[in-house]
């Protein structure tokens, strides 16, 4: 696991201890931020779940302004701790220990997101559920794309309110779920 492109490009990312997450490869990581392009510069990016902050460190190291990783296991926040500090990214990121969902209900309606990722443990329903938080609560930019990682026989169509699937990507056992605001929602 590494930093694929940008200021940190070729530094190799500490994996957490023990079978606590399920970290993003690198290929489909580098399939996701092909896809990301220009949307990566100077955005603001929120990692949910966050694991090792692979994610949010790839977004940084390819210009995004901030990134907010969030995460509540003792072992991943150390492992992100010390991932950002390998890669000489730390003034640029916040992170949070505690529950996704206790963060996100503490959100002001203001802050806003133009890249949110989520990679919740597998088999638990964490995607959907949080899926509808964010739904719920819009910490969506107008132009932002909210990206979920999950196990392709997880998925299952949601009824949103604000939200619309616009995209899918397979990449062996890893699926891509990208969501967007509903056009009405976008303003010129």
């Amino acid at each position: 696991m590494r930093v694929i492109a940008g200021q940190a490009k070729g530094r190799k990312l500490r994996p957490v201890p023990g079978n606590v997450t399920r970290p993003i490869t690198d290929r489909v990581k580098e399939a996701l931020f092909n896809i990301l392009g220009e949307r990566v510069l100077d955005a603001h990016v929120l990692d949910l779940f966050a694991g090792t902050g692979s994610v949010g460190i790839e977004a940084l190291s390819r210009g995004a302004r901030r990134a907010v990783f969030v995460e509540q296991d003792g072992r991943a926040l150390r492992t992100i701790r010390e991932n950002l500090q390998a890669t000489r990214l730390r003034e640029r990121a916040d992170i949070v220990a505690g529950d996704v969902f206790d963060y996100l209900a503490r959100l002001e309606p203001e802050q806003k997101f133009d890249i949110i990722y989520v990679a919740p443990p597998q088999y638990k329903g964490l995607w959907a559920r949080t899926l509808r938080s964010l739904d719920r609560r819009l910490p969506l930019a107008p132009q932002g794309v909210i990206i979920v990682q999950i196990f392709p026989k997880e998925y299952e169509p949601q009824s949103l309110t604000h939200l619309e699937l616009t995209e899918q990507r397979r990449y062996g056992s890893t699926l891509l779920c990208f969501y967007e605001l509903k056009d009405e929602l976008v303003s010129p």
